[in-house]
């Protein structure tokens, strides 16, 4: 060992003393303090030339003074100012403190023994995937300047199908110490757990649920699982958001794509028209067989009535014709020729007239000119009367 050479060592110790002035087998010996500040002190010396000025007091007395600017200015390193928009993570000899230093200024002990990290923890942080913006944009729409990234975007759905897929995630973070020491590369992280989780997600649903009414919901459950995600990785990191920006077909298809869509669109407005008829016309189908069906019955229960009431009719007539024959012969005569002759003009005929005597009656006329005479009647009653 070093102490072991000629000389004495470096300390100029002889007889093989060690560092302390012990023995090298011996017991380790304390240093001696005044002999360590004599030696400083003396090297201090040599730097100025020709020696300490006003002699070996005036020497000590510098020497103390440098020593006390020296550990005043390493005790002020220790402030540090921490953004409202970062936490202060104290590191103490590499290992973590549990407090985090909030905004403001604060003070740690100086390095080597603490050190800070002051991480952004109010900053959103953007991640794309499918494509490339020119600018460093925050959020929003992708950009028009966008370039794809074929790798990344091209995802198969669940119907077999390729969708061209563009989307954002916005992400801030959550627990700054578990976001500086549990994840090597965050960002990668994040990135390839958001493609790995939107990959399952499309794999499990048809393309043209993807395309129109299911991104919404297809944002919100990605969001919900890559935050899962984080959470196991224990990363530290809250997920804001995830924005799709493009979900179409791959350029090559789009056109043929949008051609099918078009034909299913007009299938299902001819569907929703031929249901709409079919709603229109077999409920009123099924109204005119009910009216048939009850004016049927109506007519059945009419005419058996009739036919029952016909049926008593001539049992009572036949009832009344045993018992006195000419008379009821004669009433059935009457009554059918009242029957017949109710609507005929009717002339009467007195065959035994004569002396100048109008041989016939006519009744209808009698009975119009009678009926005029009336509706004159009270006419000419309220002449009179004025």
């Amino acid at each position: 060992m070093p102490w072991n050479s000629q000389g004495g060592g470096p300390w100029g110790g002889g007889g093989g003393q060690g560092p302390w002035g012990g023995r090298p087998g011996g017991p380790p010996q304390p240093p001696d303090l005044e002999e360590l500040l004599r030696r400083s002190q003396e090297k201090v010396k040599s730097l100025f030339p020709g020696g300490a000025p006003g002699g070996g007091a005036v020497g000590r007395k510098g020497v103390v003074i440098v020593a006390l600017g020296a550990l005043v200015l390493w005790l002020a390193s220790g402030f540090y100012v921490v953004q409202p928009e970062e936490v202060g993570v104290e590191l103490r000899f590499g290992r973590l403190k549990p407090d985090l230093s909030q905004p403001g200024l604060n003070y740690h002990l100086p390095s080597p023994i603490e050190t800070v990290i002051t991480p952004q923890v109010t900053r959103v942080n953007r991640i794309e995937i499918g494509f490339r913006s020119a600018g460093n944009q925050t959020q929003g729409a992708r950009p028009v300047s966008a370039r794809d990234v074929a790798d990344e975007a091209l995802i198969l759905t669940g119907d077999e199908n390729i969708v061209d897929i563009n989307f954002v995630v916005l992400w801030k973070i959550g627990d700054a110490a578990q976001y500086l020491f549990n994840v090597r590369d965050p960002e990668s992280t994040v990135k390839a757990a958001a493609e790995s989780v939107m990959r399952e997600i499309i794999g499990q649903r048809p393309i043209l649920e993807v395309t129109t009414e299911g991104r919404r919901q297809i944002e919100g459950q990605a969001r919900e699982q890559l935050q899962l995600l984080m959470n196991d990785y224990g990363a530290g990191i809250l997920i804001d958001e995830v924005q799709l920006q493009k979900a179409d077909p791959p350029g090559e298809v789009i056109d043929a794509f949008r051609d099918v869509q078009r034909a299913q669109a007009d299938r299902e407005r001819a569907q929703n028209e031929a249901e709409a008829y079919q709603n229109d016309i077999i409920p009123r189908a099924r109204g005119e067989a009910e009216r048939l069906l009850q004016d049927a019955e109506a007519y059945k229960q009419e005419v058996v009535a009739r036919a029952n009431g016909e049926a008593q009719r001539f049992s009572s007539v036949l009832a009344e014709y045993a018992k006195a024959q000419d008379v009821t012969a004669r009433r059935l005569y009457l009554e059918t020729m009242e029957t017949v002759l109710r609507d005929r003009n009717k002339v009467i005929i007195d065959g035994s007239a004569g002396n100048g005597v109008v041989p016939y009656l006519p009744l209808p006329e009698l009975e119009r000119r009678a009926r005029m005479q009336q509706q004159a009647a009270p006419t000419t009653g309220e002449e009179v009367q004025q």
